[in-house]
């Protein structure tokens, strides 16, 4: 796990230590936004190549927990995918969760029951 650590790490500043590529962009300075590794080209020279940062993605409404099978990506970017990449396919898909989703179905289905029943108990008791 150390050796991991070590080596995730120094590819992370592996551009400090190579002065032969520029950065991209006019920024000179490696601050969190602005990360970036250097890529060899087919010619052999090495040119930087920016890293994203990974954003924490959509979240359910109701419980918190991360959204499975939608891409962790900036809110920007998500105007540009396909419809069937932003969502999941069923009810409340790009905003609940399965199991919440399923408690509010589960809910909403006893509550009617719970109705159901009351009006049926009224009618007799009415008799």
């Amino acid at each position: 796990f150390f050796f991991f650590l070590v080596f995730s790490c120094a590819d992370r500043f592996t551009m400090a230590n190579n002065r032969s590529v520029t950065r991209v962009g006019r920024q000179p300075y490696a601050t969190r936004s602005h990360l970036a590794k250097p890529v060899k080209t087919p010619g052999g020279r090495l040119h930087s190549q920016k890293i994203v940062k990974k954003t924490k993605g959509p979240r359910c409404s109701d419980c918190k927990c991360s959204l499975p099978g939608i891409k962790h990506l900036k809110k920007s970017v998500y105007q540009n995918l396909k419809k069937r990449e932003r969502t999941v396919s069923r009810a409340y898909g790009g905003s609940a969760c399965a199991n919440c989703v399923k408690t509010r179905v589960m809910r909403a289905f006893l509550l009617e029951e719970h109705k159901a029943v009351k009006k049926l108990l009224a009618e007799r008791g009415s008799k």
